[in-house]
């Protein structure tokens, strides 16, 4: 809620992300023999690493392969991989830790290009294991579309249509695909669907945004 919230004249909520920082730093210290509280702490650290960075000078909403490296805080992401390294130490895989180590892969990139996506590919199958939910699916094709094109990843998507209609994020995923792949009406149709499944005002702004430019994603 804090990261993309629902409600509120803002896209995002710096002190809700606070909180679940203390929270889940609380837990880690009551179960400090539990693998999972280091990889919840490790994630919400990582995605904090990055606010500086998520929205731009007119708080328009930046993408991931979009913003500014140079402004990510760098102790942040360290001290996350050593969350990460002290999970992984007890042998119990599981959601959270994958989920961390995601980020970790895109915060340790020096940048978007130099992403490794196939390490992120694993990981997303290891996830899917574990938790083998639609959204998962849909953030593995994400990374699918990066090691094998958009082709293949837009199939992925296409095969969640049922279980995610209704979900935002979906209909603006497949829009970036079937945009990559040269289907410019069928995107814009999906974009288009998305904006009226989110109340986001970030969120809103981008698919905006790029339905009125007809550009390519930006965040």
């Amino acid at each position: 809620e804090g990261y993309f919230s629902t409600a509120g004249g803002t896209g995002l909520r710096r002190e809700l992300v606070d909180d679940a920082e203390w929270l889940a730093g609380l837990l880690v210290g009551l179960l400090p023999d539990e693998p999972e509280p280091l990889g919840l702490l490790a994630l919400v650290r990582l995605h904090l690493a990055r606010w500086d960075s998520r929205l731009d000078a007119g708080g328009r909403l930046v993408l991931l392969a979009d913003q500014d490296r140079g402004r990510w805080d760098r102790a942040r992401v360290d001290g996350a991989r050593a969350l990460i390294e002290r999970a992984a130490a007890q042998g119990r895989l599981g959601p959270y830790q994958l989920e961390a180590a995601i980020a970790a892969v895109h915060c340790e990139a020096p940048s978007w290009e130099e992403t490794d996506f196939e390490e992120l590919l694993g990981l997303y199958s290891l996830l899917g294991a574990i938790d083998p939910s639609p959204v998962v699916r849909l953030n593995r094709a994400v990374v699918l579309a990066q090691v094998r094109g958009p082709a293949a990843a837009l199939a992925e998507v296409d095969a969640l249509a049922a279980e995610l209609d209704r979900y935002h994020l979906f209909h603006a995923t497949r829009a970036s695909f079937l945009r990559a792949l040269g289907r410019a009406d069928e995107a814009r149709q999906a974009d288009e669907r998305a904006l009226e499944r989110t109340e986001n005002p970030a969120e809103r702004a981008l698919l905006a945004g790029r339905l009125g430019s007809g550009g390519p994603p930006g965040a």
